[in-house]
């Protein structure tokens, strides 16, 4: 969804930061498109402890096991697309504005320019979406934009484009009436981003 100017090699970086980057990843692949059968079939290997992040995974998996890719297509549809549009918007500026295309967005444009990060030509999405920001975060953390990838530029980021609408949003997601597969998607981006949000503010 994402490149920058040049081709650059992501740094080195913890298991900590590497199990991070994972789960934006996941997510923001989870929600910018539905799962493939491939896809389903790795979720289905999940597995988790008793924390919140590994609940959800867990429910993940057992979902992902009994879920057939065109089921979950029909899903996705009904939640982010619809004949007019999805039973939720998953966007910065919608959540935060309750409008469209507006400030949340141009500040994250001007961010990313900053940043030297840009959408790929064939993604016609603003950026705002949750699916961007997520696989967004990924790359920050990875350091496969180059520039500053430290827990400040981390943090400078989820506070300006995540903290305030992150969790809301998965909570819904969580709650959605269409959703059977992406309920424990919800659960675990919500829990996935209450622990972001507690491990920044000790930063």
């Amino acid at each position: 969804m994402v490149n920058t100017a040049e081709s650059l090699c992501p740094r080195s970086i913890t298991e900590e930061d590497r199990a991070r980057a994972q789960i934006y990843q996941l997510l923001g692949s989870l929600l910018s498109n539905p799962p493939s059968a491939e896809l389903l079939k790795g979720l289905a290997t999940l597995q988790g402890d008793d924390t919140p992040i590994g609940s959800a995974s867990r429910n993940l998996a057992a979902l992902a096991q009994r879920t057939r890719a065109e089921d979950a297509e029909r899903e996705f549809n009904n939640l982010f697309v619809g004949l007019t549009r999805g039973e939720l918007l998953p966007y910065a500026s919608y959540y935060l504005t309750g409008f469209l295309n507006e400030k949340p967005l141009a500040n994250l444009r001007s961010d990313l320019l900053s940043r030297g990060i840009s959408t790929r030509n064939d993604v016609k999405e603003p950026e705002d979406h949750m699916g961007i920001l997520c696989e967004i975060m990924a790359g920050i953390i990875s350091g496969e934009f180059g520039g500053a990838s430290d827990v400040t530029s981390q943090k400078a980021f989820f506070e300006a484009h995540l903290a305030k609408w992150a969790r809301l949003f998965f909570t819904d997601l969580e709650e959605a009436q269409n959703a059977i597969f992406y309920a424990p998607v919800g659960s675990l981006g919500r829990a996935f981003m209450t622990v972001e949000e507690e491990a920044f503010a000790i930063q």
